[in-house]
Formats: structure tokens, sequence, C-alpha cells
């Protein structure tokens, strides 16, 4: 599949259970002219999934924004439950330049896709990051504080009117975050405890917004599942604040709890670049190059 423009999404839906909804929706990408389905993954404690699409412009917007709608329809956040925060059906939806594009024709792409959910669905939409409309408003922790929950309250103050739509939350869609952005890294770090202070002590220590990493946004989780919790961070520059820092950071903040990591996940794709670099620190690489890696030479 040849594209001339390349623009990723990374849509987040808030269903990760179940797994028959979950193809539904992904079946508005499937097969569609001028999409790519690169990769999804959907987590039961987190009760999300993530996807990660490449297209050109037109038939991308139009099929996330029928991805919109089908998740609206399946999907009740009255009865949505999960450790991961979220506010809409479809929770957020950024788009990254990727080739023969740039930023600009991104915050373009979103304006219009936020427009056009409002529209059809009657979700009222947010925009973030590079689109928002207010400084207030780019940062999307604030936008989504108080969850689906808090929502129908905040949304009534003239300082969180959405930016289209209804000044009125979705009783069951929620309202819905779209921007324009670069790539992130959604980057998790378990722990071998079952204790959610802890987790939540060290994500707090982490993040930029509390003194930490500059380019890092960071959670406590609880994996029910596994017994055991997770720090959940959003790396939301790689190239300025690299895996590997994150990573030694959670160590020093673990120890002092008595604990150590004992696994992380990659959540969605990264770039290549990131896991180059993680790679250079740990194995102590001198003068390395990026020609040296066999797959760039052999795709040159």
């Amino acid at each position: 599949m040849s594209f001339g423009k390349i623009i990723q999404c990374v849509p987040n839906y808030s269903e990760g259970k179940d797994l028959e909804k979950v193809e539904m929706i992904l079946d508005c990408f499937r097969g569609k002219e001028g999409v790519k389905l690169l990769d999804y993954s959907s987590n039961k404690d987190h009760n999300r999934t993530v996807v990660t699409l490449i297209g050109e412009p037109e038939p991308l917007m139009q099929a996330v924004i029928k991805s919109v709608g089908v998740a609206a329809e399946l999907i009740d956040l009255s009865k949505h439950k999960g450790e991961h925060p979220r506010m809409g059906a479809t929770d957020v939806i950024p788009f990254i330049p990727i080739r023969n594009t740039d930023m600009k024709e991104c915050v373009d792409l979103s304006v219009k896709v936020a427009g056009a959910i409002s529209e059809k669905y009657g979700i009222p939409t947010f925009l973030y990051e590079k689109s928002a409309s207010s400084p207030q408003r780019a940062n999307l922790a604030d936008i989504r504080k108080g969850e689906y929950e808090g929502m129908f309250e905040k949304i009534k103050r003239p300082e969180w009117k959405p930016d289209f739509g209804p000044a009125v939350n979705h009783p069951k869609a929620g309202a819905t975050v779209v921007g324009a952005r670069m790539p992130l890294v959604a980057f998790n770090i378990n722990l071998n405890t079952n204790n959610l202070d802890i987790a939540t002590k060290i994500a707090k220590n982490i993040r930029y917004i509390n003194g930490g990493l500059r380019y890092v946004k960071a959670l406590g989780i609880d994996l029910k599942e596994r017994n055991i919790v997770q720090i959940s961070i959003n790396m939301t520059d790689y190239t300025k604040t690299s895996l590997y820092r994150a990573y030694e950071l959670v160590k020093i903040e673990a120890q002092r709890f008595g604990v150590v990591p004992v696994g992380s996940e990659i959540v969605g794709l990264v770039p290549m670049q990131a896991l180059i670099d993680t790679a250079e620190y740990y194995l102590g690489l001198e003068d390395f190059s990026n020609n040296q890696i066999l797959e760039t030479r052999i795709w040159e």
C-alpha cells in the first residue's frame, strides 16, 4: 500500500474487556483505501484499547469519525470501570505528522474531526496539544481531570465550554479530546508489589508537573489480575527525555520503598530510535551509528 501523505493517528477507546466490541470498532479501519491499521492493544485492567493507524488525510479522517460513532453505540461510560483515566467512549484522538505533511496540516485535520464528531453524534469535543484553543487546554490531563463522572458539572463552567458541540456531557459516550502532537511513547513499568500507594507516589515523583522529568506524564495503576502495580508513563518527547532515563529514575524511587521493577512494556508502536538510544545506553556502545543496523542498510 502506497501513500502520498502519511499521518499517524492513535485513537484510544474505553473498552478493553469485551473483545467483540473492540473488533467492531477495528472494522472501521480494515480494508479501507488510504488507511492502514498498524497495531492495537487491549488491556483489561485499564479497560482500554489503543489503536495505531496511518493514512492519507481524507480517508483517515472519515474512518476515525466512523469509529467514534461505533464506539458511542457500543460503550456506555455510565457502566464503565477501569484503572486508566477516561472521559469518553472514544477518549482521545491524536494526529501525528509522519511523511510529506506537517504539524499545521494535522492541526487542521484535528479541528475538522472534532467538529464532525460533535455535529454527527452530539458528543462534545475538546482540542488539545498543538490544536488547543487556549493554553489551559494544551495538557490532556487538565481537560480529563474529573473524568466522565465529573464532566457533567465541569462542562457547564464557562472556562470548560467544549470547542465543539453542546455544553452537556453525552450520557453514554461522554466527551472526546482531539488534537495534533509529536510522537508519544506509551511506556509502562511493573513493580513487584500490589501496593498502589507506592506506585502513585513514584509516579508523582517522576512526572514533570511535580518536578520530575521534563517530558514525562505518569500515574500509578493497579493490575488486579496480576496482583502487582504499574507506573503508566507517557513519554511525550523521547528525543529529549529518553526511555532509559525514566526507567532508571523509577528504579531509584522504588528503592526507597523496598521494591523493584519486574518488567516493562511498550503499548502500541514505538519509533526505532527510542529503542536504539536505550540499547546504546545499557550496552555502553561507543561511536555507534544507525548505519550499523542491518535493516537500515537493507532498505536504503
